[in-house]
């Protein structure tokens, strides 16, 4: 045996020393006979077979995708496919959208929202003053550009405003319950104004009256002893034959003739109505700030002048005596008080609203035949109402609760009253409540009992609450709806002589309106004042239309004269247009509620937040 030993492995171990070099062996080394023992693919029977200037046949070459190696042939294929694939599929989808298609329309408007687009260009068409471009009236044009100017006394601009009836007289009484009739509906309902195209002729509506109150007064001082009452006349002596607003059948751009200013320097009604006005106006425009506080200055120095300058505006046999005579400015306290707290949050104000010997004054706790009747002359309703809100909504509780529930109460009564089972107010054959007794011009007093009943109805299902008690029965709030609905309707047509008495809604209307300006032809000729009768005696209808004017109404009979000399049945006014709007909007659109939270902009937390803690003890 060796004394070297063997490697396990089969060579020896001692190293043999052998003057070839290195790469000698290398190359004279034998062939690994175990890497011989498997057979060679093409490939690598390629790679041993080739020549020192034969590359064989080419690499294959593939792509590392990550979870995946694939031929790069292969992957260049599937890509340019999809590719490929996506390019169509993008025409495909062009050439669809290009062809047109047959869309569902979308649901016609409801009646409701109809005549409300209608009733709104009534505003339109009473404008005074210069007249916007896209004011849409194309009968109607710049008119009384001297108002104001031309009165000695005067000698300032009251351009503007809106003329109250058929006739060219600006009464500042009635006009500002419209305003505040139409701002209360928008704070609202500013979404269903949104939903049909109106938010913003509303309220450029509203801004027009604004604008025009702050003229009136001494908007921009801190107290004031005066206030415009009225532009232009109406008053004639027996046998007279002085021109003026009511003896003259003229259109409003022809006037030729004075228009004089009355003023007053105690009209508290007056006073306390404008501040509402411009108060409620606040808080349409609190989007606005620099304007919403100008609103707010002046109806915080209208608010003061009204308390300190005590007396009634129609006092004295003036023409407002005649056609819109107050009968308390009482009312106009709780209602003008109301509406400052809210656009202000100053708690002195609704101290005042809620004064129990205010709320006597303004007939709060008695009844009488026009208990619940909300108009022009009568806020107290509407301030009870509103008023109701603030206790269901926010609570304010002690000193407040005592007379803020009383008021809640009579509201609830007043509802109560619009129930035809309760025959607080006697209907007519075909189903239109009388609240004013079966006197003319029954319409006006109608829409607001239908905003009323709305409106409280959203209040109650806002508060979670399903309906209200009238005694001892339960009634819910759809009995309420159902009652504004069918005013309503009746307005519009489900009448015994299936007429609606809204201009322009509807095929069968009033055609021979109580209007000047809708009564005379624009035909390039001027009518002066007694030229315009023609027009006014004819019994050809009206050539120009008065779109969206809600006449004065039928008789206690559900009879109707369409007459244009008998202004009971068939004039229109701001005051009656305003309640319609706002009946109009409040049951327009799909499902019920109202904007809780913007009437409160101004209201800030009615308790206060608990004061920081100490300062830690220091020894």
């Amino acid at each position: 045996m060796s004394m070297y030993g063997r490697d396990p492995w089969g060579g020896p171990l001692e190293i043999c020393h052998d003057s070839a070099t290195d790469d000698d062996r290398s190359r004279n080394l034998d062939i690994d006979r175990g890497a011989l023992s498997r057979t060679l693919d093409e490939t690598q029977q390629s790679w041993l077979l080739a020549g020192p200037g034969d590359p064989g046949r080419k690499k294959k070459k593939y792509v590392d995708i990550g979870c995946l190696v694939v031929s790069r042939k292969l992957f260049v294929w599937t890509l340019g496919v999809l590719l490929a694939a996506a390019v169509f599929a993008g025409v495909v989808a062009g050439i669809a959208k290009a062809i047109p298609r047959r869309h569902r329309p979308p649901p016609p408007p409801d009646d409701y929202t109809v005549a409300l687009h209608k009733a709104l260009m009534f505003f339109n068409g009473q404008r005074s003053g210069k007249l916007p471009k896209h004011n849409n009236i194309p009968w109607r044009g710049n008119s009384c550009m001297k108002d104001g100017l031309s009165d000695p006394a005067v000698r300032r601009s009251l351009v503007g405003g809106y003329y109250d009836a058929g006739d060219a007289v600006k009464f500042n009484f009635p006009a500002a319950f419209s305003m505040t009739l139409l701002s209360w509906s928008v704070i609202e309902y500013s979404a269903k104004y949104d939903a049909a195209g109106e938010l913003g002729h509303v309220r450029d509506i509203i801004k027009w009256g604004s604008d025009y109150f702050l003229k009136t007064f001494n908007s921009t001082a801190d107290s004031i002893d005066r206030v415009v009452a009225q532009v232009g006349s109406t008053a004639t002596s027996p046998g007279s034959t002085q021109p003026n607003d009511r003896y003259c059948w003229m259109r409003p751009e022809d006037i030729d003739y004075p228009r004089p200013v009355v003023e007053c320097h105690a009209c508290s009604d007056l006073a306390a109505e404008m501040a509402a006005a411009l108060a409620a106006a606040s808080i349409v425009f609190k989007d606005n700030k620099a304007y919403s506080q100008k609103l707010v200055h002046g109806a915080t120095t209208l608010f003061q002048f009204a308390r300190e300058r005590r007396g009634r505006y129609s006092a004295g046999g003036s023409d407002a005596a005649k056609f819109y005579n107050s009968t308390s400015y009482w009312d106009e306290f709780v209602w003008g008080s109301s509406w400052m707290y809210l656009a202000t949050g100053n708690s002195s104000y609704l101290t005042l609203a809620t004064h129990p010997k205010l709320a006597k004054h303004a007939g709060a706790f008695w009844g009488g035949p026009d208990y619940g009747v909300f108009s022009w002359d009568n806020k107290l309703t509407g301030a009870q109402v509103l008023l109701s809100r603030l206790r269901l909504f926010l609570s304010p509780g002690y000193p407040y609760e005592e007379t803020l529930s009383t008021f809640h109460n009579q509201t609830s009564i007043i509802m109560c009253s619009y129930l035809p089972i309760f025959k607080s107010f006697n209907r007519t054959r075909g189903g239109l409540i009388q609240l004013n007794h079966g006197k003319p011009q029954p319409l006006q007093y109608v829409v607001n009992a239908a905003f009323l009943a709305s409106v409280f109805s959203d209040y109650l299902e806002a508060a979670d609450t399903p309906g209200w008690y009238c005694g001892p029965h339960f009634y819910s709030i759809e009995v309420l709806r159902s009652f504004a609905r069918t005013q309503i309707e009746y307005i519009l047509g489900k009448n015994p002589l299936k007429m609606s008495y809204v201009v322009g809604f509807g095929n069968h209307y009033p055609k021979h309106v109580h209007h000047r300006g809708a009564s005379i032809p624009k035909n390039g000729v001027h009518y002066g004042c007694k030229g315009g009768w023609k027009w006014r005696d004819t019994k050809k209808p009206n050539p120009n239309i008065i779109v969206g004017a809600m006449v004065a109404g039928p008789d206690r009979h559900d009879g109707f004269k369409d007459v244009r000399k008998n202004y009971n049945y068939t004039e229109a006014t701001l005051a009656g247009n305003a309640g319609l709007v706002a009946a109009l909007v409040a049951l327009s659109g799909e499902g019920h509620g109202v904007d809780k939270n913007t009437m409160f902009s101004a209201v800030p937390p009615m308790f206060p937040s608990p004061p920081p803690p100490p300062a830690p003890w220091k020894p």
